[in-house]
C-alpha cells in the first residue's frame, strides 16, 4: 500500500498582506471565511457577513452624505428668489381716497394690478380660497404634509385628482418661475422655493404677491385685473357666485377663459362650491343659489377716468407703481360725461375743459381735459386745461381788486361808460353800446369793456401783469410784447388751470396756492399774494350778483364769463367758499365758432357742474375787519365817483388839482442811513380844494396842509402810485420809483 501523505491545508498565497493585517483584531483571508485572530484562533461571533455589512453601512453613509452635499449644491445652484421681476405691476393711477382711476398695461401687454388683501379683497373669496387652495396657509412653512397626504388618499380612494397638496407659497413659486413641464423635479423645486418664500415673506406678503400673480386667462393676471375684467368691479364685494368663480378660474386659465368658455368655466365654479359645502364652509341652500347665478361671457375694458390727469402723472413721476392723485374720483366720474353731453350738443369739433380746484388746500379734485377722449374729430387727446387761449373778459375782475385795493374807487362809486380813446386804441362793449354812468358793481357784473379799459389805464397793465404772475398766473404776450390795455378783454394768452388758481384768490380773501394734482407726503407751497382781503373780498361779492344763466338760481355761485375774440374760445369761472370750477369751451384748433359766448355756452355748464358735485354750495366768507360796506350817498366824497386820470375838476374859479412834486415817472432816492426824519419825501400839490389827502398805493398817509404839501414815508424800494384827493373828488396821480 502506498503510504498516506498526512493532510496538510494548501498553501494560502497573500500571507504578506496577511502580516501586515497581523496587528488587527480579525481579517478575512483569501481562502477561508472563517476570521482569524492574531494568534491565529477563531473569534466566536466574528465572521465574514459583519465585515460586509459594515461596508453597507459605510457605503450607504457615504452616498447620503453625497446626497446631502448634491441637494445643498443644487439649492445654491437655483440662485436667489427672483422677486423683484415678480414685483413688477401694472402702473395704475388712483384718486385721493386709493380709488382706481386708470391702469396701463406691463411693457409685454399684461395687467397686473397691485393688491393688498386686507382692503382690496372681499373676505368672502378669501375665506373659500383658503378652503379650496390652503387651508393651513397660516400654520404651515411651505408645505403642508397633510394636505399632501390627502391629496394622495383622494386620489387613491376616488381614482382622480379631487384636491391638490400644493400650498399657496408652492403655487406663488411655480407663478414666479413659470414651466410647461410637470415632474418630479418641478415639484420639488416648487417645494424648495417654497420654503424660501416662507423664509424671505410675512404670510401677508405672500398672499398678496399670490393674489397679483394668479393667472386668470388671457393677459389678466391676480384678482383685481380679473375681477375688473370680468365683473367690471373692484374684487372688494363679491357674491358668493363671484367668489366662487374667481378661485376656479387659475385653476386652468385658458380652458376656462369666461370670454371663450364660458361653460367650462361655471362647471369649475360649481365644483369649487361643491368643495367648500364639503368642507362646512357655505351651506348646501347658498351653494345653490349660487350656481343658478350665470357666468359673465364678456370681458370688460379697463377703467379709464381723468386720462390726461393720469397720463401727465405717469410722465413727470417715475417709477412709481401706485400714483396717487389728488381728484375725486366720484366727481370726475360725473363731470366727464357732462362734458361730452354738452360738446355733443353745441356741434361738431367742440370740446369741453372742466376743473375743479379746493380753494383751501388748492388741490385739483377734477380735471376733464376734453369732450372725450378717444374722439379724434375733438381732437380728445389734447388736454384744454392746459391749452394757452385767450381769456376774454376773465381777467376784468382782477382789474377791478386792484382799484378796490388802490382805493380810488369803490363797489358802489360811479363810474362812466361812455366812447373813450387812448391813443389809436378805442375799446367797445360787446353789443357795441354804453349804459352811461353806473355803479362799479354794475359796470363788473354786466362785464363793460370801457369801465374796465379805464380803470385798468389807472392801474397801469405792467402792474397788472405783474401782480397775476406773481399770484401764479403765467400770462403769455406776443414776442417783444409788452403788457397793453388790451389784456384787459383777451390779448393775452393763459391757461384755464392758470385762471382757476387765480380766481381763488377771491374765495381764500386776497392769496393763491399753487395747484397740486400729484398727492406728496409733504406740502411745502407757499401761498401767493394776489390782493388785500378788503379787495378781494369785494370783488367776491360783486361776482356774486351777476346775473346767472336762464333757469339757474341768483346769489348762489360768484362767477365770470369771457368770450375771446373772434367767437374762438368761451369761458366761466366761479367759485363758492369751498371750490372753485373753470370752464373752457371751443375748438381745439383755434377756429371760430359763430354765437360761442361764454355765458350762453360756459356758463350752464358751470352751473351745472356746481350741482352735479352732490354737496350744498357754501357761503362765501364774511366781510374782513375794515371793510367799508356802504351806499354811493354815504360813501367819502372822493369815492363816490370815479374821475380819470387827466380828467381835473374845477370849482369855480379854483385851479384844477396837480401834483408839482414828486413828477410822474420820476426817480426818488431815499436816504435811510439818517433816521426816519432824514427818509421823509415831500409831496406838493398845486390847485384843489382843501381838505386833501395823500395815498401812497392805496394807503391814506394823512392830509395836505395849508401850505399845500406834506411829507411822507416812502414805501420800500420799487414802484409806488402816489394820489392826492381834494375835498370835490378832484383826483391827481403820479407813479414813482423808490430806490
Amino acid at each position: 500500500m502506498s503510504e498516506v501523505a498526512p493532510h496538510t491545508p494548501p498553501s494560502c498565497p497573500g500571507k504578506s498582506a496577511k502580516r501586515v493585517f497581523a496587528r488587527m483584531s480579525w481579517a478575512s483571508t483569501d481562502c477561508g471565511t472563517a476570521a482569524k485572530s492574531v494568534d491565529g484562533r477563531d473569534k466566536p461571533g466574528h465572521d465574514g457577513s459583519r465585515g460586509w455589512g459594515f461596508r453597507a453601512l459605510s457605503a450607504l453613509a457615504l452616498t447620503l452624505i453625497l446626497a446631502i452635499v448634491g441637494f445643498v449644491g443644487w439649492v445654491y445652484s437655483l440662485g436667489p428668489l427672483p422677486l423683484d421681476e415678480a414685483r413688477h405691476v401694472s402702473t395704475t393711477i388712483v384718486d385721493r381716497n386709493g380709488k382706481l382711476l386708470r391702469a396701463y398695461a406691463m411693457p409685454d401687454g399684461r395687467w397686473r394690478l397691485p393688491v393688498d388683501a386686507k382692503s382690496n379683497v372681499d373676505p368672502t373669496y378669501l375665506k373659500l380660497l383658503f378652503a379650496y387652495e390652503d387651508q393651513r396657509f397660516y400654520a404651515h412653512n411651505g408645505l403642508d404634509p397633510l394636505a399632501l397626504g390627502r391629496a394622495a388618499l383622494q386620489l387613491a380612494t376616488r381614482g382622480h385628482i379631487v384636491s391638490g397638496g400644493s400650498t399657496i407659497s408652492m403655487q406663488l413659486a411655480r407663478l414666479m418661475e413659470p414651466r410647461r413641464q410637470r415632474s418630479l423635479y418641478a415639484k420639488l423645486r416648487q417645494m424648495v422655493r417654497a420654503i424660501e418664500i416662507e423664509r424671505t415673506m410675512s404670510k401677508e406678503q405672500i398672499l398678496d404677491l399670490y393674489l397679483a400673480l394668479a393667472p386668470y386667462g388671457g393677459n389678466l393676471e391676480g384678482i383685481r385685473s380679473a375681477s375688473i375684467g370680468y365683473l367690471g368691479k373692484e374684487p372688494k364685494r363679491l357674491s358668493l357666485a363671484e367668489a366662487a368663480l374667481l378661485v376656479a378660474l387659475p385653476q386652468s386659465p385658458e380652458t376656462r377663459r369666461l370670454d371663450r368658455h364660458p361653460e367650462a368655466a361655471r362647471k369649475a365654479r360649481d365644483r369649487v362650491l361643491d368643495r367648500i359645502v364639503e368642507e362646512h364652509v357655505v351651506g348646501a341652500d347658498d351653494a345653490r343659489q349660487a350656481k343658478a347665478v350665470p357666468v359673465p361671457k364678456l370681458r370688460k375694458p379697463m377703467p379709464i377716468l381723468a386720462p390726461h390727469a393720469s397720463d401727465t402723472a405717469l410722465s413727470t413721476v417715475k417709477d412709481t407703481p401706485v400714483i396717487r392723485l389728488t381728484l375725486d374720483a366720484n366727481l370726475q366720474k360725473v363731470l366727464e360725461p357732462l362734458a361730452r353731453d354738452r360738446a355733443i350738443a353745441l356741434g361738431p369739433n367742440i370740446s369741453v375743459g372742466i376743473i375743479v380746484v379746493d380753494n383751501d388746500s388748492g388741490d385739483v379734485l377734477a380735471r376733464v381735459g376734453s369732450a372725450d377722449y378717444f374722439d379724434e374729430s375733438r381732437a380728445g387727446q389734447v388736454d384744454m386745461t392746459r391749452a394757452i387761449r385767450s381769456p376774454g373778459s376773465t381777467l376784468k375782475p382782477f382789474i377791478y381788486g386792484l382799484a378796490f385795493e388802490d382805493g380810488f374807487v369803490h363797489p358802489e362809486s360811479l363810474i362812466d361808460d361812455r366812447p373813450v380813446r387812448f391813443g389809436s386804441y378805442a375799446p367797445e362793449n360787446f353789443d357795441m353800446t354804453f349804459q352811461g354812468t353806473v355803479p362799479v358793481r354794475k359796470a363788473l357784473q354786466l362785464s363793460l369793456n370801457v369801465p374796465a379799459i379805464v380803470l385798468l389805464d389807472r392801474v397801469g397793465s405792467s402792474r397788472l401783469a405783474s401782480r397775476l404772475r406773481q399770484a401764479g398766473g403765467n400770462l403769455v404776450l406776443p414776442k417783444d410784447e409788452a403788457p397793453g390795455l388790451a389784456m384787459g378783454l383777451g390779448g393775452v394768452g393763459v391757461t384755464l388751470q392758470d385762471l382757476v388758481q387765480l380766481y381763488t384768490g377771491f374765495a381764500r380773501l386776497g392769496t393763491t396756492k399753487p395747484l397740486r394734482e400729484v398727492m406728496a407726503d409733504k406740502d411745502d407751497r407757499e401761498p401767493l399774494r394776489l390782493l388785500d382781503q378788503v379787495a378781494a373780498w369785494q370783488v367776491g361779492n360783486v361776482l356774486l350778483g351777476t346775473p346767472p344763466p336762464e333757469n339757474a338760481a341768483h346769489n348762489r355761485i360768484a362767477f365770470k364769463t369771457g368770450t375771446s375774440y373772434g367767437y374762438r374760445d368761451a369761458w366761466s369761472v366761479g367759485f363758492d367758499g369751498r371750490m372753485t370750477i373753470g370752464v373752457w369751451v371751443g375748438r381745439p384748433d383755434g377756429a371760430p365758432v359763430p354765437g360761442l359766448i361764454g355765458r350762453v355756452a360756459a356758463a350752464p355748464i358751470l352751473f351745472d357742474a356746481f350741482a352735479r358735485t352732490g354737496k350744498t354750495l357754501a357761503a362765501l366768507p364774511k366781510p374782513p375787519r375794515g371793510t367799508l360796506v356802504a351806499s354811493n350817498a354815504k360813501l367819502p366824497l372822493p369815492l363816490k365817483r370815479f374821475r380819470p386820470v387827466g380828467e381835473l375838476v374845477r370849482t369855480g374859479r379854483e385851479q384844477a388839482l396837480h401834483i408839482q412834486f414828486p413828477l410822474n415817472g420820476s426817480r426818488i432816492d431815499v436816504d435811510r442811513s439818517g433816521g426816519q426824519e432824514s427818509a421823509a419825501m415831500p409831496v406838493k400839490v398845486a390847485g384843489g380844494v382843501l381838505p386833501m389827502t395823500v395815498m401812497v398805493n392805496g394807503t391814506a398817509l394823512g392830509e395836505i396842509d395849508g401850505r399845500r404839501q406834506r411829507l411822507i414815508d416812502p414805501p420800500g424800494p420799487g414802484f409806488a402810485r402816489l394820489t392826492v384827493i381834494d375835498a370835490t373828488g378832484a383826483a391827481d396821480t403820479v407813479v414813482i420809483r423808490i430806490q
